[in-house]
């Protein structure tokens, strides 16, 4: 089955030929105003709308073409609206670009051109739907939050549901920000204690001095201070699972300790003398590299193997290509719900360069990223300016190399305008950008268009 394709025009003689022209690769559907339109388009629920902006009863502005814009975005937030502007009003196209329109014609349309610009966008329209298709379909996966599709990920997956069901202590190893608290809380989601608590702890970010009562507990008079006595986070996890985060920070002291309940299931809190059994699985995590923290000393090589007897790598961003395209589409799915954007979407251009970055803070810059893009994005497109990542291109840090460069877009822009006659859409895709980033481009370095 052909996709389909809604054409709004007032003018029926347009609407007729160009049914005419485009029927042999989709299924055109017709509206003559705002109102059909809308009826079509909650009915049909067409990939791609062609939509011009003179409808009845004003076809002499775009107000009522704008309204529709509008109308069907609010029913649709993934709906590709190309909108068709008179001769001249560039500025009105751009207005609709602002508004959820995807791109831009000026009239009188010229059907190759035509044709190139719709087989693109039925190409984005139908992979986005895939991605929130996925996106659907991942919200029900039994890791909550924890996204990807590409092979790396999947074995992640494959190793969580095999070793969840013992109680094997497990290592986990990865980059700042690759979710490794995440994937402890999905095995112990995945396991027989997940109706038990789930403790978590950063050992980096408590003071030497307290993290030994903030792990073990404390007796009554032990220290200065200690009024009460105190349980700590071993015995608040009986049951459950205790998940210990950058293990490479705890002192070589404590190290012994951690090692004594690994090997006989019970404490002792600070200042007491008697053993505490403890019931809990222990999962650890770490950013460092431990194997050279057993060179210098500063880890104990029996509390190592102890610790990792499973280990789980989690992979960085940069390795995960497949999956940037899908979690930038749920965390925008999910801010922009927070922040009442309901119809933002991520411009083609902000989504290569996502793909480009390196990604050094991984899932968590890149949640930050779109979190930040979806504050700052203006009417409904959120562009590369709002992502705010390094350019890809040195800067103009030099007046040498910001000529020779727009020398270069120069010479390469118009050599693509010739071939094609002119022709803006085959001569954007020659260059590998969108319509819309080509008319700033020309305008920047004073191409009039002949």
């Amino acid at each position: 089955m052909n996709p389909k394709l809604l054409i709004v025009d007032d003018d029926e003689e347009i609407r007729t030929q160009m049914k005419w022209a485009l029927a042999g690769d989709y299924e055109v559907i017709l509206a003559g105003d705002r109102p059909g339109a809308v009826e079509a388009f909650a009915a049909a629920r067409p990939l791609v709308v062609l939509l011009d902006l003179g409808l009845p009863p004003h076809p002499a502005g775009p107000d009522e073409g704008l309204a529709a814009l509008a109308e069907l975005t609010a029913l649709e937030s993934l709906a590709k609206v190309i909108v068709v502007t008179g001769q001249g009003e560039r500025g009105i196209g751009l207005r609709a670009i602002g508004g959820g329109a995807y791109d831009f014609m000026t009239k009188p349309v010229e059907m190759e051109e035509l044709k190139i610009l719709l087989k693109r966008v039925f190409h984005v329209a139908q992979l986005e739907r895939e991605v929130r298709q996925m996106q659907q379909e991942a919200r029900t996966d039994v890791f909550e939050g924890m996204l990807g599709t590409s092979a790396a990920m999947r074995s992640v997956f494959d190793t969580i549901r095999k070793v969840a069901t013992t109680d094997a202590p497990v290592l986990l190893l990865g980059e700042s920000g690759t979710g490794k608290e995440m994937a402890a809380e999905a095995i112990h989601q995945c396991s027989p204690r997940k109706k038990g608590p789930f403790a978590a702890i950063n050992c980096s970010a408590i003071p030497e001095s307290l993290l030994e009562s903030e792990l073990f507990g404390h007796e009554k008079g032990s220290f200065t201070g200690a009024h009460v006595q105190r349980k700590g986070r071993f015995e608040s996890a009986v049951g459950g699972t205790l998940f210990l985060d950058e293990i490479g920070e705890i002192p070589l002291p404590i190290q012994v300790k951690l090692l004594r309940f690994l090997q006989e299931q019970c404490i002792e809190r600070v200042g007491g003398r008697q053993p505490v059994p403890i019931d809990a699985r222990i999962i650890t995590a770490t950013n460092a590299n431990l194997k050279k923290g057993m060179v210098d000393g500063t880890f104990r090589e029996d509390l190592f193997y102890r610790l990792a007897v499973v280990k789980i790598a989690l992979p960085p961003l940069r390795e995960r290509d497949d999956d940037i395209r899908l979690l930038a589409q749920f965390f925008l799915h999910r801010f922009t719900e927070q922040a009442g954007k309901a119809g933002l979407a991520l411009d083609p251009e902000a989504m290569r360069a996502l793909s480009r970055n390196s990604w050094p803070g991984n899932v968590r810059q890149l949640e930050n990223c779109i979190h930040r893009a979806v504050i700052m994005a203006e009417g409904k497109r959120v562009t590369v300016r709002d992502l705010e990542l390094p350019a890809s291109t040195p800067g103009a840090g030099g007046g040498k190399l910001k000529e020779a460069r727009e020398s270069l877009e120069r010479e390469m822009i118009q050599n693509a305008l010739r071939k094609h006659d002119g022709k803006i859409a085959p001569a954007a895709q020659e260059l590998g950008i969108g319509r819309p980033s080509l008319y700033d481009l020309m305008e920047k370095l004073g191409i009039a268009r002949q």
